[in-house]
């Protein structure tokens, strides 16, 4: 069965981006990004890992699932941000852009598409956002792979959105620190 990895950058208390969306915060250069990049691999856009002359074949994920507010960070400019990976958009509330024929968009319930996607055939399926998305699939998720950011953002998006207070056990299974400050780590439900 395939799973589903919650993979995404992260202040150290706890958001993925700023209250409106930004990320500009969190560290685009350093010693962590050849290690991250070479371990999850394909999960850069495709221009940008192009550019950079990063690899998209053969990483851990064949497909990538977000919600609108994570896609819509790379529009219009990127339309299809992921296209050597199946692209998978839940909102109930927006249509298609142009340009977007490489990306399904699916008002479906995400626990229920989850559960078919992790039915299929196939290799791991990433979620990259956003934390409201996060909070519906928290227990769907079997791993999460965090790249912890040295900075404090005060408010923003939280990492697990408004989930309310549900303790769940998680167990580490590797961490790696960089010179940076960014700290990569990685865990399996317990």
């Amino acid at each position: 069965m395939r799973e589903l990895t919650y993979y995404v950058a992260v202040s150290l208390d706890g958001f993925i981006a700023g209250p409106d969306g930004q990320f500009d915060a969190f560290l685009a250069e350093g010693d962590h990004m050849a290690p991250i990049c070479a371990r999850y691999r394909g999960t850069a856009p495709r221009v940008l890992a192009e550019a950079a002359g990063l690899p998209t074949e053969d990483g851990p994920f064949d497909t990538v699932l977000m919600g609108w507010n994570t896609y819509a960070v790379a529009l219009p400019t990127l339309p299809s941000p992921y296209a050597h990976l199946r692209q998978v958009v839940i909102t109930r509330h927006h249509d298609a852009p142009e340009g977007s024929e490489d990306v399904e968009f699916t008002g479906e319930d995400p626990v229920a598409l989850v559960r078919r996607l992790k039915g299929e055939s196939g290799s791991g399926i990433w979620l990259c956002g956003g934390g409201a998305l996060a909070a519906a699939l928290a227990d769907e998720i079997d791993h999460l792979a965090l790249k912890i950011n040295p900075v404090l953002l005060g408010d923003g998006i939280p990492l697990f959105g408004s989930r309310g207070y549900s303790p769940a056990a998680w167990r580490c299974t590797a961490v790696q620190s960089f010179a940076s400050g960014v700290t990569l780590g990685e865990y399996s439900r317990a």
